[in-house]
């Protein structure tokens, strides 16, 4: 399990990344110099402010929803703009820190070799230069809260290097303690394209250098520190910053925390690192098979990929999965103080200099970044999404009071570290008022895979009631058909034409009532708020108004061309090879539309899937490669769901296996790493492998034929149970399931099923026939 290379690293894009859950870094480099772009969750251009609204509420939704339902697109939109569309603030973005750059010099460097151990999590790097040997170990220590490097050379007194730090934002000064030695810097989050330039976080920091032998001196000239001399250095890098809190004791953080890590010794600190990280990602193991290709450089099997397919390398898409659970862990731990954004931990500066943004886009971005971690074993990982759900929610009250007049909470498209969570600055892409509900799916996924009974009474219930309080106040009756249906509302970031007319004419329209995306989200949001309610014997007036409005919730249907529909009417697609699945949520992550359940449904689900792939202009954007695999796996399209990890691989990963955005896509400028590629792309190949949903556990149900031979262990299904399993020849060869709580459901191979019931701690062992074996 590691990213070897035998070049060096000569830019970002090809840097291997390492965090502890609040600080980030990528590191990249050669011989000659060496550079880690260190990043922090909470280092925020913008700040908190309310955002005004032009709205009435109420009495100014039911205007512009007169004009939908006569079909009056064109004014509905307008008057949509005028009312919910909200002027662009202090949004903010999440910035780079700063860049520690270590000079060495070394231009003719020989033996080149750099990896990062995702068994270790730790980068490494050696070569030799005029016959010395040397060494460089990165990794960013959660245990104790610092970034920590070692570089040594096989001669005494042969170690030399500058080491100094330069600001990725215009407020940043440096100061250098000779006595330290150590560089200081203090910082502040601004920038002029998502905020004022004013407002932002403040950051400090400290980089600690020991020495085994040679000396550290000041350059005045650059304020660089220069070490000559040395057998071995140890460098310590820690990041405070002021978000959320008073005072200027967090000042002192830094200081403090690398010299207890320069007391407590570099082998120590690799120790408790160690003890740290390996039991998460030790908690599942992944062999898909092996092939002679797993002695070349990763960037090289990338490439080889893009041309042979996935049979030839089984193993490089192990490799990716388990990529996937190593940022999970590296970028958000339980006490992390806000979850992985746009680019997970990680900034290049690209998305913040544009109309993107690096913040929390909950149209799939932000959420699929924690589609792995339940299925992958990190539901520690979890915490801190749910926990900023809860903040959301909170924040969202004055949006549903301000621009819809009603109870409960809302948020739409975006949000940031401050809470935001009223509509975008455009209704056709801003206007999606289930994005918050979206985002609080998950806790909904970490309740059925964990069974925690106080986090479903004390988080889970409350943070959802009080959705439900917004839709069912929100929501109105369609005249023509009599359903509850929600509106004006996107489908995240699609079109549509109503007509044939309006496609000739080139009338296209983002916004209706009813959109399908929104009735599956309300459809699973009133369904489990109405079983919660049951499980804690609570609230049955509430609930018996959610079952009222489940009842008036529309079906979902076919459309024209045998697809599933993303409207509530059946409308042309202005644009159907379009980047976004939205209204596939109940194939997947949902459990609306099954291949048993609902065939038909299913049918239309994959038509829908055909008809994106095949369109000239298919934005092959790395969530949507993604979603592709997912929604076959759920399929059980196993080569299809393959064939599209291949793509996502080969086509959609820069050398170091982070997944981009083409320029182009969106507005994009260049070539982007977006997170949610490597997470979604993690969380389909374990779909491929076992899935929970629909009342059973199915044993490998898109196992293509790429993977003839393999086996998992310590996979999670929903019922608070771990899964492990083995095929050969393409079929099961055993399977063992152990349950964490009372577990009833059924056991799934192909077209036999077993039921299990099983108590807290048992384990049940099955054959390929799922038979019950001894052991």
């Amino acid at each position: 399990m590691k990213l070897r290379y035998d070049r060096p690293a000569t830019d970002w894009k090809r840097g291997l990344p390492i965090g502890n859950g609040n600080v980030g870094a990528v590191v990249f480099g050669g011989g000659g110099a060496e550079t880690w772009c260190v990043t922090e969750s909470t280092y925020w251009s913008g700040r908190s402010e309310r955002t005004p609204s032009r709205s009435n509420g109420k009495a100014d939704l039911e205007r512009m929803r007169r004009l939908f339902f006569e079909g009056d697109y064109e004014a509905g939109e307008r008057l949509a703009g005028e009312l919910l569309q909200p002027e662009k603030g202090n949004f903010g973005t999440n910035m780079p820190v700063c860049d520690v750059v270590l000079s060495f010099g070394h231009a003719e460097e020989e033996e080149f070799a750099r990896e990062l151990s995702l068994d270790d999590a730790i980068v490494r790097a050696s070569y030799r230069c005029e016959g010395v040997a040397y060494e460089r170990e990165t990794f960013a220590s959660h245990a104790d809260g610092v970034i920590v490097s070692r570089l040594r050379a096989d001669r005494p007194g042969s170690l030399a290097f500058r080491a100094e730090l330069r600001g990725r934002t215009e407020s940043f000064a440096v100061q250098a303690d000779e006595g330290g030695p150590s560089l200081r810097f203090e910082g502040q989050a601004t920038e002029r394209v998502h905020s004022d330039g004013e407002c932002g976080v403040r950051g400090a920091g400290v980089l600690k250098i020991a020495l085994r032998g040679g000396s550290a001196r000041t350059d005045d000239a650059t304020g660089a520190l220069a070490v000559s001399g040395a057998d071995e250095a140890w460098l310590f890098l820690a990041v405070s910053t002021d978000y959320g809190r008073t005072g200027a004791a967090w000042m002192a953080e830094p200081l403090l925390a690398v010299e207890r890590a320069a007391a407590k010794g570099y082998e120590r600190l690799k120790e408790d690192h160690l003890a740290d990280y390996r039991p998460l990602f030790a908690r599942v193991t992944l062999e898909l098979g092996t092939s002679e290709r797993e002695e070349l450089p990763t960037d090289v099997r990338i490439r080889r990929l893009r041309d042979d397919g996935p049979e030839r390398d089984p193993s490089l898409f192990a490799l990716f999965y388990q990529y996937g659970r190593y940022l999970t862990i590296a970028g958000s731990r339980e006490d992390s103080k806000l979850p992985l954004h746009l680019q997970g931990l990680w900034n290049d500066g690209e998305a913040n200099r544009m109309a993107w943004s690096c913040d929390y886009h909950l149209d799939v971005n932000t959420q699929m970044n924690y589609y792995p971690a339940e299925t992958g074993n990190l539901a520690d990982s979890h915490k801190p999404l749910l926990r900023f759900v809860e903040r959301l929610a909170e924040a969202g009250r004055a949006a549903a009071r301000d621009f819809y007049g009603c109870e409960g909470w809302v948020a739409h498209v975006f949000t940031n570290a401050w809470g935001f969570a009223a509509p975008g600055w455009h209704y056709s892409w801003g206007l999606n008022v289930t994005g918050g509900l979206w985002l609080a799916a998950q806790l909904i996924e970490h309740y059925e895979f964990g069974r925690d009974e106080t986090f479903l009474r004390e988080t889970a219930y409350p943070v959802l009631r009080s959705a439900a309080e917004f839709y069912l106040d929100y929501m109105t009756v369609h005249p023509a058909g009599g359903w509850l249906v929600t509106g004006p509302s996107n489908s995240p970031e699609n079109s549509f034409y109503p007509d044939e007319a309006a496609r000739a004419e080139g009338r296209s329209y983002a916004l209706s009532m009813g959109p399908v995306m929104d009735t599956m989200l309300v459809r699973e949001l009133f369904g489990f708020c109405r079983e919660a309610s049951m499980k804690l014997g609570t609230d049955e007036p509430f609930r018996k108004r959610l079952e009222e409005a489940l009842a008036l919730l529309p079906p979902l249907a076919a459309g024209r061309d045998g697809q599933l529909r993303e409207w509530l009417e059946d409308n042309l697609e202005a644009r159907p090879d379009h980047r976004h699945l939205s209204h596939l949520y109940g194939l997947y992550p949902g459990a609306e539309i099954t291949p048993d359940r609902t065939p038909e449904l299913a049918a239309a689900a994959r038509r829908t899937l055909v008809n994106r792939q095949r369109g000239s202009g298919l934005e092959d954007v790395e969530f949507t490669l993604a979603l592709f695999a997912a929604g076959r796996a759920r399929l059980r399209d196993g080569d299809e769901a393959a064939r599209h990890l291949a793509y996502l691989i080969g086509e959609l990963c820069f050398d170091n296996l982070l997944t981009f955005s083409k320029p182009g896509i969106a507005g994009a400028e260049t070539f982007i790493f977006v997170a949610d590629g490597n997470f979604g792309g993690a969380a389909a190949l374990a779909e491929m492998l076992v899935q929970s949903h629909a009342g059973e556990i199915h044993l490998l149900p898109a196992l293509p034929a790429a993977w003839p031979a393999g086996r998992f262990a310590g996979l999670r299904a929903r019922g608070n149970a771990e899964v492990d399993a083995a095929w050969a020849d393409g079929k099961l060869a055993g399977a063992r399931v152990k349950a964490f709580s009372r577990l009833r459901t059924k056991l799934r191979y192909g077209d036999r099923i077993v039921l299990l019931d099983l108590e807290p701690g048992e384990a049940v062992s099955l054959d390929g026939e799922l038979r019950r074996t001894e052991g």
